[in-house]
């Protein structure tokens, strides 16, 4: 039935989510999802939402989560923008701020949606290689470009840039966009959201996904320049002028307001994350320095695939990339101690 598609969709490559099996027995390590449930002041916003009022359309600009989103990084409402996920809010970035004649610039190991959005909306890409440790080096981004985009910390590495190193990149492409993509700033970095009214071409990007618990919830946000932020609106309405339901709008506001729930499981993850990787180095791994939710780990003497298939008969799951540079990693997301502890077993079995 292709005969109906349009031209450009059969050269489209789509973007693989990790899996989500169907059974519930499984230490399920994969997907970065945090162990750890939302705050119960968030589920109890989203369950008093539930009534007559579902029947009338949500405020279009979500302003109570906007206002939110503002008092807690202490910006102006006017640089926060929102939408159905930050998938969604990278999507109208790739579209409204990224269609330029020169390249746009991202790690050559990254999120893999990056090429996704390069080849669903025609945009011309220039990779740039990690370096031999999978590191982001700041001086190969200062070159002609069309906008630059990376995640910090990285994904599937858990890299993180010092913030002195995002200003550097900004300071030479004073002319480009710049998106900073900070699914995962809470588990170790620095958020760049404080640069944002000293530059004009940042953007930041963030998700409630992983810190706040809420990737069954899909909300997401960005943070700049007015102008930026404007942009940004013009395409989202331009395409879904609600793009934020109901329970969205006062379960996220509501996360946002309870500091308290979520630097404790922050705290829980990076504790986890820490004895994790002593456990695995004990165990011969080598891991990559993480400041996420997730550490990419390889064995000198195990080939990653074939650990991945053994885990999965011993019922943990973990993600493996099947790109050339990163083929023999592990992509293990941290789960909590009883989970930790059962990939720790099956790996001994091994």
């Amino acid at each position: 039935m292709s005969k109906f598609w349009s031209p450009f969709v059969k050269d489209l490559v789509p973007y693989v989510p990790g899996e989500q099996p169907k059974l519930t027995k499984l230490v399920k390590l994969n997907t970065n999802e945090n162990p750890y449930g939302p705050s119960p002041k968030a589920l109890a916003a989203m369950q008093a939402e539930l009534n007559d009022n579902l029947r009338l359309y949500p405020d279009p600009n979500s302003d109570l989560l906007k206002q939110a989103v503002a008092k807690y990084y202490g910006v102006d409402a006017g640089k926060v923008f929102l939408g159905n996920g930050s998938d969604e809010v990278l999507a109208h970035i790739f579209h409204g701020l990224f269609q330029h004649d020169l390249p746009l610039l991202f790690p050559d190991i990254s999120y893999s949606f990056y090429p996704v959005y390069c080849g669903l909306y025609g945009i011309k890409s220039d990779p740039v290689p990690l370096d031999e440790q999978f590191q982001i080096r700041v001086a190969d981004y200062a070159k002609p470009n069309g906008g630059i985009i990376f995640p910090n910390p990285n994904a599937p590495t858990g890299c993180v840039l010092a913030l002195e190193a995002v200003e550097q990149i900004l300071k030479a492409s004073p002319d480009s966009v710049v998106v900073v993509d900070e699914a995962y700033i809470d588990f170790g970095g620095e958020t760049a959201i404080s640069l944002v009214d000293r530059y004009p071409n940042l953007l930041v990007t963030q998700t409630l996904s992983k810190s706040r618990s809420l990737a069954g919830l899909r909300v997401g946000l960005a943070v700049g320049h007015p102008d930026l932020i404007e942009a940004l609106e013009r395409v989202k309405n331009s395409f879904n002028s609600y793009p934020l339901d109901r329970l969205a709008i006062v379960g996220a506001a509501a996360a946002f307001e309870d500091r308290e729930y979520f630097e404790k499981t922050c705290q829980l993850v990076i504790d986890s994350r820490n004895k994790l990787v002593a456990q695995l180095e004990g165990e011969g791994f080598e891991v990559l320095p993480s400041a996420a939710n997730f550490i990419f780990a390889r064995h000198p003497q195990h080939d990653a695939a074939g650990l991945a298939a053994k885990l999965r008969e011993q019922g943990v799951i973990v993600r493996h990339f099947k790109q050339e540079r990163i083929a023999q990693f592990l992509r293990i997301s941290i789960g909590t101690p009883e989970q930790n502890q059962a990939l720790i077993d099956g790996l001994g079995e091994l």
